[in-house]
Order: structure tokens, then C-alpha cells, then sequence
């Protein structure tokens, strides 16, 4: 049950919109909407509305806060997105929405409260995607609130979402963190080493992890679609994606298998003859297995917490910095940029949805050839 304040005055006193969100006798959402001058004026309103509404047997709705609606979201949400996608919105809202606006009341998100959500976020320093996406999951999530009457207007399109013109957002552009083709060949020689060594001691997952980084290096895979390949993914030289798989944290859960992230992320890509050869020797390994088949999985053993302290281990012993697991995947549209393959191709190799989101993130990496160009259009004479 707002009360807002509004652009006008009368006799010196502010304006204000009183709104009472109530049950009528059928059932039916009903909104009771009035203007009183003055906030004390509009408490009292706000009051005798309640009080006749209760008269008159209909019930005031009750204000509700953001963590129960947004329990309500969930189940609406449960029947309309894949587990995937529900697991990372929960994440959005757990990470970046919920610590600043979990015991709000609903209507006490206003254009302000927002704004200065927004100023939180920008001084985490977090990546420009990141806070547009938790800008539209909050936005979509006030747009229910308001589809099912608890809310008029969506204060979230008064804000405004994250623009891309700050220092930071520009020098992240600039500056991708990523594995050149001679830093990669030193960290992925420690890898192959420590799996040499471990294989002496007749244990062969530590090979899981050395077919992994090269998969992701000279593929672009994504992280859940490079632990969803199987064998029957691969055939000769051509690799083909049709799958996603996220991990839980606790095996108990069971991971989850999905199609793949688009329609575009199910595509075909040709294998350099490096990797064609790793992935030879890695299905030899595995056909010592008992039972193998092709729908066996070519990377089988690797958790994502694991992985993770490999690809620190592994760096540490080359003498590298760290990237991230998904950094792998900008290395190998990076090292392609940088070798000026078409835009659309490295597009169709990440498994884009847009060839737009591939050139925003890499065209910065592509050689400047502005003398050739003026030497062409010299030619013209």
C-alpha cells in the first residue's frame, strides 16, 4: 500500500498518490488509487482507505517482501526455463540482488533504492555483462511483481540499466586476460608431464585434465560443453556440440545434462591435427576401461573445484599468471583475431548467438589497417 510523492504542490503542500493494492469479494486483484497534498495528509488517506476497504468485507493486500515473492517467482519461473538456467538465476539473485534488497518490502523498491543498488555494483568492480544481467533479472522479476498486481510501475525503467562508457568497463575490453600460443605451450607441457608421471603409477585421470586445457585452447568449447563431450561427439576430425553439462556442487544432486545454450552453440567445428592426435591417444587410454563405449564421456573424471586447482598448479609450475578456465576460450578467438580470421568464422566456432557479441568483445584484437586502406582507395584515381 504506497504512498508515492509526485511532481505538483497545492497551497505549498507536495502531492502524493496514495495506492491500495486489495482482494475484492470475487477473488480478483483490485487497486484503489487516490491524491492527497502533504504527507500527512496521505498517511491519513492511506489509512481511511484501508479501513473502508475492510468495511466494506474486501482485504487490504498485505505487503510483501521481496524474498517471499520472489519464492513465488521461483515456482512460476520452475515450469518455463531449463534447471540450468533457473541454477543461474538463483546465482544472479543470491550474488548481487538479494544482499542489497532481500527484506524489502516490494513497494519500497523505488527509482532511488535502485540507483543506489547501482552504485554498490559499480564500486564491486564487477564486469559490465555481469551487472546487466543482474539488472535484467531484477527488472523481469518487477515486471512480475507488477503482472500480478503487487506493483503499478517498474521503478528499474526510471534508472536506467549499465551503460558501457566507464574507465573499467573499457580497459577490461582492452585488456583480455589470456594464454598466447607460446604461454599456452608451456603451461600445457607441465600438464602433460605431471599426467606422464601419474600414468607411472597406474592412474590415468590425471589425463581427464591435459585433454581438457587443450580441448578448450585450440576449440573455444565452453566449460559445460567441453564436460559434455563424448566420443560419439567426434567424428574424424570434426567435433560436434550438442550438449551442455552443469555441475553441482555435491555429486548427491546429480549434474545436469541440457541442450546446448542456443540453437547457434550446436555446431560443428573442424580440429586442428595437434588436438586430433591428443584425442587419439586419450580414447586408447580409455578403451582400457571396462565397458567402454562411445557415449562414454571424453573428459570423465573432472570435477569443476579440481579443475580449478589444476589450472592453478599448472600455471604456478610454468611460471604464468592464472586465468580463468573461461579465459581459454578468449585465447583461442584471440589467437585467431590477432591471425585476422574472419569475425563470422571465430562467431561460428564460439557457438555465438550473435556474430554482434563476438566483435565487441574481440574487434579491438584485430590489426589497425588504415594505411592499406588509404592506399586502395588511392588507387581509385
Amino acid at each position: 500500500m504506497p504512498i508515492y510523492k509526485t511532481n505538483g504542490e497545492k497551497d505549498g503542500k507536495k502531492k502524493y498518490i496514495v495506492r491500495i493494492n486489495y482482494v475484492a469479494d470475487s477473488g480478483e486483484p483490485k487497486q484503489l488509487t487516490r491524491v492527497a497534498y502533504g504527507s500527512t495528509a496521505a498517511k491519513n488517506l492511506e489509512t481511511k482507505l484501508t479501513n473502508d476497504i475492510k468495511l466494506k468485507g474486501e482485504k487490504p493486500m498485505r505487503k510483501m517482501k521481496v524474498q517471499e515473492l520472489l519464492n513465488e517467482y521461483k515456482e512460476v519461473k520452475r515450469y518455463e526455463v531449463k534447471e540450468t538456467t533457473q541454477i543461474r538465476i538463483d546465482q544472479n539473485f543470491n550474488c548481487y540482488i538479494l544482499p542489497t534488497f532481500k527484506d524489502y518490502c516490494i513497494d519500497k523498491i523505488t527509482p532511488k533504492a535502485v540507483q543506489e543498488w547501482k552504485i554498490a555494483l559499480e564500486k564491486r568492480n564487477l564486469s559490465l555483462n555481469t551487472k546487466k544481467l543482474a539488472f535484467c533479472h531484477l527488472r523481469t522479476f518487477i515486471n512480475y511483481a507488477i503482472k500480478m498486481d503487487y506493483l503499478n510501475t517498474n521503478p528499474l525503467t526510471r534508472v536506467g540499466g549499465f551503460r558501457k562508457n566507464s574507465a573499467n568497463d573499457l580497459a577490461d575490453k582492452s585488456a583480455l586476460n589470456i594464454y598466447m600460443p607460446d604461454e599456452f605451450k608451456s603451461f600445457i607441457t607441465v600438464a602433460k608431464k605431471i599426467a606422464e608421471e601419474k600414468e607411472k603409477q597406474n592412474n590415468l585421470s590425471e589425463w581427464d585434465f591435459y585433454v581438457f586445457f587443450n580441448i578448450a585452447f585450440y576449440t573455444g568449447l565452453r566449460k559445460g560443453e567441453i564436460f559434455a563431450l563424448k566420443w560419439s561427439d567426434i567424428e574424424g576430425e570434426y567435433l560436434t556440440v550438442k550438449r551442455t553439462v552443469t555441475q553441482r556442487l555435491s555429486r548427491n544432486g546429480g549434474d545436469i545434462e541440457s541442450t546446448a545454450k542456443s540453437k547457434k552453440s550446436m555446431r560443428t567445428i573442424q580440429l586442428p591435427m595437434p588436438l586430433t592426435k591428443i584425442l587419439i591417444e586419450q580414447k586408447k587410454r580409455q578403451r582400457l576401461l571396462h565397458n567402454f563405449t562411445d557415449d562414454f564421456r571424453i573428459c570423465s573424471n573432472i570435477r569443476d573445484t579440481t579443475l580449478q586447482r589444476r589450472n592453478r598448479a599448472y600455471a604456478a609450475m610454468a611460471g604464468l599468471k592464472t586465468i580463468r578456465v573461461h579465459d581459454f576460450r578468449h585465447s583461442h578467438a584471440s589467437v585467431l583475431a590477432n591471425s585476422n580470421i574472419n569475425i563470422q568464422e571465430i562467431s561460428r566456432r564460439l557457438g555465438h548467438s550473435q556474430v554482434e557479441i563476438t566483435w565487441n568483445t574481440y574487434c579491438h584484437l584485430y590489426p589497425k589497417e588504415e594505411e592499406k586502406a588509404v592506399e586502395i582507395l588511392n588507387g581509385c584515381n
